[in-house]
C-alpha cells in the first residue's frame, strides 16, 4: 500500500512539474511568437523606408537631369546668339 501511495505522489509531482514547464513553455513560445513578428513588422517597415528613399532619388535624378537638360538648352541657344553677333561685327 505504501508503494502504491509512493508511485502515486510521484506521479502527481511529476505531472505538477509538467504542468508548470508547459505553462512556462507557453509563454516563452507566446513572448518568441510576439518577438518574430515585432522583427518582422520592423523588417517590413524598413523595406518600405528603403523603397521611398529609392523612389525619392529617382524623382530627384529625374528633375536634376531634366534642369540639366534645360541649362544645356539655354547655354546652345545663348552660343548660338553670341556667334551670330560676333558674326554680324
Amino acid at each position: 500500500m505504501k508503494k502504491l501511495a509512493l508511485t502515486a505522489l510521484v506521479l502527481a509531482l511529476g505531472l505538477a512539474a509538467c504542468e508548470k514547464k508547459t505553462a512556462t513553455t507557453v509563454d516563452n513560445n507566446t513572448v518568441t511568437t510576439e518577438n518574430t513578428v515585432a522583427v518582422d513588422t520592423n523588417a517590413a517597415m524598413n523595406a518600405g523606408a528603403s523603397a521611398d528613399n529609392a523612389l525619392d532619388a529617382a524623382g530627384n535624378a529625374t528633375a536634376n537631369a531634366a534642369a540639366d537638360a534645360a541649362h544645356a538648352t539655354a547655354n546652345g541657344m545663348n552660343a548660338t546668339a553670341n556667334a551670330v553677333a560676333n558674326t554680324a561685327k
